[in-house]
């Protein structure tokens, strides 16, 4: 396995990291036997990076996380957990919470589901509007000195609130969503963290299963599946970025690989600071993505990519309404 490190100040990680969220929530039901042989596969490739949420699942994917983990060292795992999100039973979204007070309670309640004495990176999910980040972010510091916390990180943040958090203490990475369909960091947001020494660890790499040889157009979402209320994922928006996956697809296929491989690859070649999280929640799709780590794009290869999918090319929000305010971008 390759490895990177989360910026100046961060732990060293696998080049890829594994999203939970799907084996617990908002992509429709995920079969739990399957989930956790998926995260043994990974761990057992040599992925040490697993992302997770106290909100995905409300509390389930922390669980499922804890259990692939009982008969594992834990410090071979780079643990980095989002909070911060309120929900309802239902799971609608209500905000999010960043008061120093819901950070160090969130914080308890992960060590336990997760059963450790610390988390490797906590983040909030999303900068809350009513708090300063630099009280959310002093809170986390907080835990750092306390020994719960090891590494801070951000989460979907604009170029403000990243600066301000990393005057209040060191930021280890931006989680944000990057992928050859999503390139808007690359006008601000990528140069500053890389000025301040972050790394970003990117999340939708593959647009939520867009980038694959298994979305059928005209495709039919099940209850629960956030990709339904999507503009990017339904109507004509879709059809139009299909057809993005498609010219991709045949740069991939002149280099013997699948379009996702290309499209992971595409991402580890943009920066030795950018580490890819796949949401895999099956072993095969893990397989062809670890796949992506024996393709090296060179110049010309970038260039068919670039001509392939241009930026800004996507059509169609990347998250439903009542999510887009939170959001550090709001075009690709």
């Amino acid at each position: 396995m390759l490895n990177r490190v989360l910026g100046a100040t961060g732990p060293q990680v696998s080049a890829l990291g594994l999203g939970c969220m799907g084996m617990s929530a908002l992509y429709g039901p995920a079969d739990e036997k399957e989930s956790l042989a998926t995260l043994h596969a990974a761990l057992d490739a040599g992925i040490t990076l697993l992302d997770t949420g106290d909100f995905y699942g409300m509390g389930h994917n922390e669980l499922l996380v804890r259990e692939a983990l009982r008969h594992r060292r834990r410090d071979d795992v780079v643990l980095s957990v989002k909070f911060g999100a309120l929900r309802r039973p239902d799971g609608t979204f209500l905000g999010y919470d960043g008061r120093p007070a819901a950070v160090h309670t969130s914080l308890a309640y992960s060590l336990q589901r997760l059963g450790t004495d610390h988390i490797d990176v906590y983040r909030i999910a999303r900068t809350d509007p009513q708090v300063p980040i630099e009280e959310t972010v002093g809170a986390i510091a907080e835990a750092v000195t306390a020994g719960h916390v090891r590494h801070i990180g951000l989460s979907e943040a604009d170029p403000d609130t990243i600066r301000r958090a990393a005057a209040v203490a060191p930021v280890a990475d931006l989680q944000i969503e990057y992928s050859v369909l999503d390139r808007g960091i690359e006008r601000e947001i990528l140069p500053l963290c890389r000025e301040l020494g972050i790394a970003v660890t990117a999340y939708g790499v593959l647009a939520r299963g867009l980038i694959s040889d298994s979305w059928p157009r005209g495709r039919t979402f099940a209850p629960g599946d956030v990709r339904g209320k999507t503009p990017r994922y339904t109507g004509a928006d879709a059809d139009h970025n299909l057809g993005l996956v498609d010219a991709l697809r045949a740069v991939a296929r002149s280099r013997g690989a699948t379009v996702a491989q290309a499209a992971i690859a595409w991402a580890l070649a943009q920066g030795s600071d950018i580490v890819p999280l796949v949401g895999a929640r099956r072993r095969d799709r893990l397989h062809e993505a670890l796949g992506a780590l024996d393709l090296t794009l060179g110049p010309e290869d970038l260039a068919a990519v670039e001509a392939a999918v241009p930026p800004g090319a996507a059509r169609g929000d990347r998250y439903p309404a009542d999510q887009m305010p939170y959001l550090a971008l709001r075009s690709a």
